[in-house]
Protein backbone atom coordinates (compact mmCIF):
# COMPACT_ATOMS: atom_id res chain seq x y z
CA UNK A 1 0.00 0.00 0.00
CA UNK A 2 2.96 2.17 1.14
CA UNK A 3 4.40 1.46 -2.64
CA UNK A 4 0.85 2.65 -4.38
CA UNK A 5 0.90 5.98 -2.14
CA UNK A 6 4.42 7.21 -3.27
CA UNK A 7 4.10 6.13 -6.76
CA UNK A 8 0.73 8.03 -6.91
CA UNK A 9 2.62 11.04 -5.29
CA UNK A 10 5.73 10.65 -7.89
CA UNK A 11 3.16 10.69 -10.54
CA UNK A 12 1.38 13.86 -9.41
CA UNK A 13 4.74 15.68 -8.72
CA UNK A 14 6.28 14.47 -12.15
CA UNK A 15 2.79 15.65 -13.71
CA UNK A 16 2.57 19.11 -12.42
CA UNK A 17 6.33 19.73 -13.67
CA UNK A 18 5.86 18.74 -17.13
CA UNK A 19 3.01 21.14 -16.70
CA UNK A 20 5.05 23.58 -16.10
CA UNK A 21 7.28 23.08 -18.60
CA UNK A 22 4.69 22.71 -21.45
CA UNK A 23 3.05 26.29 -19.91
CA UNK A 24 6.54 27.54 -19.74
CA UNK A 25 7.91 26.98 -23.62
CA UNK A 26 4.04 28.09 -24.84
CA UNK A 27 4.62 31.11 -23.53
CA UNK A 28 7.87 31.07 -25.23
CA UNK A 29 10.05 31.12 -22.22
CA UNK A 30 13.64 30.27 -23.09
CA UNK A 31 15.40 29.27 -19.63
CA UNK A 32 12.99 27.90 -17.51
CA UNK A 33 13.94 28.35 -13.35
CA UNK A 34 15.99 31.37 -14.72
CA UNK A 35 16.09 34.60 -12.37
CA UNK A 36 14.94 36.66 -14.98
CA UNK A 37 11.85 34.75 -14.98
CA UNK A 38 12.50 32.60 -17.93
CA UNK A 39 13.54 35.56 -20.19
CA UNK A 40 16.90 35.26 -21.05
CA UNK A 41 18.03 37.43 -23.99
CA UNK A 42 20.64 35.96 -26.28
CA UNK A 43 24.10 36.57 -24.92
CA UNK A 44 25.30 36.99 -28.73
CA UNK A 45 22.65 39.33 -28.95
CA UNK A 46 24.75 42.05 -27.00
CA UNK A 47 27.06 43.98 -28.27
CA UNK A 48 30.64 44.50 -27.99
CA UNK A 49 31.53 47.56 -26.02
CA UNK A 50 34.37 49.78 -27.74
CA UNK A 51 36.90 50.90 -25.59
CA UNK A 52 38.36 54.69 -26.17
CA UNK A 53 41.98 53.23 -26.74
CA UNK A 54 44.19 50.81 -27.88
CA UNK A 55 43.73 47.29 -25.91
CA UNK A 56 46.68 47.66 -23.39
CA UNK A 57 46.47 43.91 -22.30
CA UNK A 58 43.64 40.92 -21.57
CA UNK A 59 42.57 39.28 -18.37
CA UNK A 60 41.15 35.63 -17.89
CA UNK A 61 38.37 36.10 -14.52
CA UNK A 62 37.34 32.63 -13.83
CA UNK A 63 33.69 32.65 -12.71
CA UNK A 64 31.20 30.48 -10.81
CA UNK A 65 27.35 30.62 -10.00
CA UNK A 66 26.41 31.58 -13.22
CA UNK A 67 24.10 29.37 -14.49
CA UNK A 68 22.14 30.24 -17.85
CA UNK A 69 22.26 33.18 -20.93
CA UNK A 70 20.57 36.02 -17.98
CA UNK A 71 23.61 35.52 -15.65
CA UNK A 72 26.20 36.04 -18.75
CA UNK A 73 24.49 39.36 -19.81
CA UNK A 74 24.79 40.60 -15.66
CA UNK A 75 28.18 40.03 -15.92
CA UNK A 76 28.80 41.20 -19.38
CA UNK A 77 27.15 44.45 -18.10
CA UNK A 78 28.16 44.98 -15.03
CA UNK A 79 32.11 44.42 -16.15
CA UNK A 80 31.15 47.03 -18.89
CA UNK A 81 30.42 49.55 -16.74
CA UNK A 82 33.93 50.32 -15.57
CA UNK A 83 35.44 52.65 -17.60
CA UNK A 84 38.69 51.23 -19.44
CA UNK A 85 37.10 47.42 -19.91
CA UNK A 86 35.55 45.09 -22.48
CA UNK A 87 34.33 42.21 -21.17
CA UNK A 88 33.22 38.95 -23.33
CA UNK A 89 31.71 36.00 -21.15
CA UNK A 90 31.46 32.34 -21.72
CA UNK A 91 28.73 30.78 -20.15
CA UNK A 92 30.38 27.15 -21.32
CA UNK A 93 33.79 28.14 -19.64
CA UNK A 94 32.95 30.01 -16.25
CA UNK A 95 35.09 32.58 -18.10
CA UNK A 96 35.80 36.24 -18.83
CA UNK A 97 37.91 37.41 -21.17
CA UNK A 98 38.18 40.83 -20.24
CA UNK A 99 39.96 43.45 -22.15
CA UNK A 100 41.27 47.18 -21.21
CA UNK A 101 43.00 50.50 -22.75
CA UNK A 102 43.84 51.45 -19.04
CA UNK A 103 45.43 49.63 -15.68
CA UNK A 104 42.79 47.84 -13.96
CA UNK A 105 42.97 46.66 -10.75
CA UNK A 106 42.12 42.78 -10.27
CA UNK A 107 40.10 44.18 -6.89
CA UNK A 108 37.65 46.65 -9.18
CA UNK A 109 36.93 43.47 -11.58
CA UNK A 110 36.56 41.03 -9.00
CA UNK A 111 34.18 43.27 -6.77
CA UNK A 112 32.06 44.29 -9.67
CA UNK A 113 31.39 40.46 -9.97
CA UNK A 114 31.06 39.76 -6.59
CA UNK A 115 28.45 42.74 -6.04
CA UNK A 116 26.27 40.74 -8.43
CA UNK A 117 26.37 37.47 -6.40
CA UNK A 118 28.82 35.54 -8.35
CA UNK A 119 32.28 34.27 -7.20
CA UNK A 120 35.20 34.98 -8.75
CA UNK A 121 37.73 31.92 -8.11
CA UNK A 122 40.76 33.62 -10.08
CA UNK A 123 41.73 36.65 -12.40
CA UNK A 124 45.04 36.09 -14.28
CA UNK A 125 46.84 37.34 -17.53
CA UNK A 126 45.75 36.20 -20.73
Amino acid sequence: MENVIAFLVLVIVLGLAVSYIVKAKKKGVKCIGCPAGGSCPSAGKMKKKKLDGPVLGKKIMEISGMSCDHCVMNVTAMLNRIDGVSAEVKLSKGKAVVSYDREIGDDLLKNAVEMIGYQVTGIRQK
